[in-house]
Parts: C-alpha cells; structure tokens; sequence
C-alpha cells in the first residue's frame, strides 16, 4: 500500500496557522442530535483530527489480502498478444522516419549534395546481377547490389535526356559533331553518338502553320551514346568491362508519330527465315533501320562501335548492357537482339528497360529468348505506357496457355494473325507509385511514367509486401522540380520552409555515383 508522509508541506502550514482563527465549527443541518461546541475549542479540536489522520495513515494493514483483494485477470492480454506489436513495429518505425516532422531528415533528402556510401565489390558474382539467372531470387526482396545496378544504370539515360535538351537541333547540311555528355559515373567514357531517324514526314503545312517548332520536326535527332568503362578499380570491382548503351525517350514530334505506328511488321535481315514468326512494331522499327541523310542509322552506329570495342579489348572479360527508358526501352530491345548475333564469341548481353511499351509478337519473345538475351524490365504498375501497345491483358494470355492446350492453340494463332498480338519480353521489377510516402496516390500519367519518379521508386523499393524504404538515400531535388504538382503539399511546404531553391536548372554530377544501398 502506498505511503503517505506524516507531515505536511510547509507552505500548508504556513497557510493553516494563518487561517487557523477563521475556522468555525458548524453543525451539519442533516444531523441536528450533534451538538455545537463552543468556538474557542476548534484548534485543539482540529490538531486531534490531525494527529488521529496521521496514526491512521501509518498504520500498516494486518491482513494486507483483506485491503487488497487479488488482481483481477488481465482479459486484455490476449488482445494485446494479438496485435503482434514485435511485428507491427519496423513499420510504424518506417513510417515515422518518413514523417515530415524529421527536417533533418528531410533536409538531406532535399539538399542537392549526393550522399555516398561505398560500392560492394560484384566480383564473381557480376553475371548474376547481369541476368545469368533471370534474376531469380534477387528481385523480391531486391537485393540491394541489384539496386544500386539498375539506379546507375537510369542515371546513364537520365545523362542521355540532358545532352539531348542542352542541344536537340540537328544540322541540315552536314554531319553533326559528336554531342558532349556529361556522364554520372566518370569511370566511363563516351565513345559514340547515336542518332535515330524517322522513315515518314510531316506535311509542308506544318511548317507554314508552325514554324516556330523548329528540331521538334527534324527527321534524324540525337537518341543516345556508347560508352565504355575504362577504370581500372571499376573494372576489378564489377569483374568485367562494361560497354553500356544509353537511350533517351520519345522527345520529337516524327517520334511520336513513330510510336503510334502499331501495326506488327516481320523483322528484316538474316534471321528471317529462322524466325519467320518473328515481328516487331512497324513505328520501332522504322526509327532504328532508318539512315538519316548525314548520319548512319541507329543498328549500323551500334553494331559497328561494339564490334570496334570488342576488337580494342580482345582477350578481356567484357558485358554489354542496353538501357533504355519509354521509347529507348524499346529500341534498347532492338539494339540487343541484333547485337546477340553481330560477332562471334559475343560477351553476355543484358537489356535494363524503365517503362517500355511493348515491342513485339510472342514470336520475338521467343527469338530474344533463343539468343540468350536477358531483359530486365522495370514496370511502375500505374504507367499505362508498359500496357500497349497490344490486346491481351499482362499475363492473362499465358495463364490461358498452360491451363487448356486447346485455348492456347487460339491464342496461337491469334498471335499469328492478329495485327496486334503484342507481348512482353524479359523478367519484370514491379513498383508502385503509391507505395511512395512523398507521391500523391493519384498521381497523373505523367509522373507514373517519369525516370527520376522510376529512380525514386526502385530506391526505396524493398520487397513488394514491404513499405517504402526508410534508409532510401536519393535525392528529391530533382523529384520535386519535374514532378511538384504529384509531390504530397507536406513535403513541398516543407522544402518551402526550409528556403530551398527547388527552380529548374543544371544539377551538379557527382565525380561518383552515390550508393542508392
């Protein structure tokens, strides 16, 4: 039982001693057999009350389970039991640090200085991360080298994206001089430009009605570059030498006239009689075997540079990757078929793929597939862009296939008859833009399809029952500068707050890439 002491404070003494004249003994109207007593008694009659108070107080109980009767059984127990806090824990936790309330936090995500954190060596591992195994078992959970690959590897088409905007027009009449990139990772160096051309035209009137427009209607643009890793510590710790090859999205106006080209066209060249059954979007096509009137097209640029490079360093252990975002994605597809088979003895080739449509029939996956070309593919599931072009539902198809024989041989030959039996190639990462705490959950088709909100995504990407990650470490500069309008008004107040210049202009790159792990 708890113990009360014997005295009293002295500020109450103090107040009672000068109250102590004022007391008066009143007689309770509900008793009137209790007698007044007389005025002058009320002091030692107030001390006795007091001191009687005291001895009880002190007084110990003699039979302490009479006073305290047992606890009563805790029915809530087995509630609590039940809500498996241990569990809930780490994602309340995640959820706190990523609380607004955090500026430090915050500050840091907003702030324009990368944060780095060593690369883990691949070494003998490099061609797990490069698809030997379709990626099996590192993709959920992703596994965090794997992380980091494919982060690096949007940063190389995000350097794609600048160089194109810092100069898209293209020369009339003559070649143009090889475009300056600024690349993330300066362990690389940029050894070829890559131009696409367009095989149609826009009408005259175009330019009479517009013609302001400028590069947005030229034939032939700029669409990317081939760079190669010559960093001798780089190449130790990746266990290869890498030759990368980076394309930018749709940007020109005979771009996206390409891209709504839909119709299903039999691939050229020497594997036609292999693969009769072998077809790829006519638009696609178009931009990647179409010669510009100075520049090369894009399958002569990059089947001879990769062949200039596999003979430079002959004798190494060398990889080549495709990585392409929108329609680069879907050239990047395109580039690796051709390249499988450019050469003898050709290194492994990898496809890393952000948000590509569609790009054939079934019967180019299975193409790509004999040429062991291994395509990776990063699928944010609110982009409706990585849902066309094409008829069947993602999967649905295949589901039909191995549960009737009878249904998969319609599908079959809906595949060979129908101008749009489209299907997707390769193993698929799946984000989400709601699993974002900075993005709205409605965020409009615009940023569920940007490469900074790609980048953002993978980053905080754990496992696809996991939340966002709490020790993501990519920057929302650039997040907050395309895509403002889809970023939660916490976050944007905050980075108001915090007097952040969040106005469109050049970030610095760092001298190495930072660690999204």
């Amino acid at each position: 039982m708890m113990q009360i002491g014997s005295t009293l404070p002295a500020l109450n003494l103090n107040q009672f001693q000068t109250r102590r004249s004022s007391f008066k003994y009143q007689m309770s109207p509900l008793n009137p057999a209790l007698k007044k007593l007389p005025s002058s008694s009320s002091t030692s009659q107030t001390r006795v009350h007091l001191a009687n108070l005291d001895k009880l107080l002190n007084k110990q109980p003699q039979n302490p389970d009479q006073i305290n009767p047992p606890p009563m059984e805790n029915k809530g127990k087995n509630i609590l039991e039940g809500l498996n806090l241990a569990r809930l824990w780490p994602e309340v936790k995640a959820a706190e640090e990523m609380s607004p309330r955090h500026l430090n936090r915050l500050k840091r995500l907003l702030s324009k200085t990368e944060e780095y954190s060593p690369r883990n060596n691949l070494g003998s591992r490099w061609r797990d991360y490069h698809g030997r195994n379709d990626w099996v078992g590192l993709l959920d959970p992703l596994d965090e080298n794997l992380r980091r690959e494919v982060v690096r590897y949007g940063e190389f088409i995000q350097a794609a994206y600048h160089s194109f905007h810092s100069n898209p027009a293209m020369p009339t009449d003559e070649a143009p001089m090889p475009s300056y990139v600024a690349l993330p990772d300066r362990s690389y160096r940029v050894t070829k430009s890559l131009y696409a051309t367009s095989s149609v035209g826009l009408p005259k009137w175009v330019d009479e009605v517009a013609p302001d427009l400028g590069w947005m209607t030229q034939r032939s643009s700029w669409v990317g570059y081939v760079s190669v890793c010559e960093d001798k510590r780089e190449i130790q710790r990746m266990g290869r030498r890498d030759i990368t090859i980076a394309l930018r999205g749709t940007a020109t106006c005979l771009e996206w006239v390409e891209n709504v080209r839909a119709q299903l066209t039999q691939m050229p060249g020497e594997d036609q009689d292999q693969d009769p059954k072998a077809k790829v979007e006519c638009g696609f096509l178009s931009l990647y075997k179409t010669r510009g009137a100075h520049v090369p097209s894009l399958a002569e640029s990059v089947v001879e540079e990769v062949r200039r490079l596999m003979e430079l360093y002959k004798g190494e252990t060398l990889s080549i990757t495709v990585t392409g975002h929108s329609l680069g994605a879907a050239l990047a597809l395109l580039v690796a078929d051709e390249l499988s088979t450019c050469a003898p003895d050709m290194p492994p080739v990898a496809v890393f793929s952000f948000g590509g449509p569609r790009v054939g029939n079934r019967g180019f996956t299975d193409r790509i597939n004999k040429k062991n070309v291994k395509v990776l593919r990063i699928v944010n599931s609110q982009d409706v862009i990585t849902k066309v072009p094409g008829v069947f539902l993602d999967g649905f198809d295949d589901k039909l296939r191995n549960k009737n024989k009878v249904v998969g041989g319609v599908l079959d030959m809906l595949d060979e008859n129908m101008p749009l039996a489209y299907s997707h190639v390769g193993t698929e990462l799946k984000v989400d833009t709601k699993m974002s705490p900075y993005l709205k959950p409605n965020a409009d088709m615009a940023c569920c399809h940007d490469l900074e909100a790609y980048l953002h995504l993978v980053d905080g990407f754990l496992a696809s029952n996991c939340p966002f990650r709490s020790n993501a470490k990519r920057s929302l500069v650039r997040l907050l500068q395309d895509q403002r309008s889809n970023v939660k008004q916490l976050y944007t107040s905050k980075a108001k707050s915090l007097s952040l210049n969040l106005e469109r202009q050049g970030l610095p790159l760092p001298s190495c890439l930072p660690s999204p792990s």
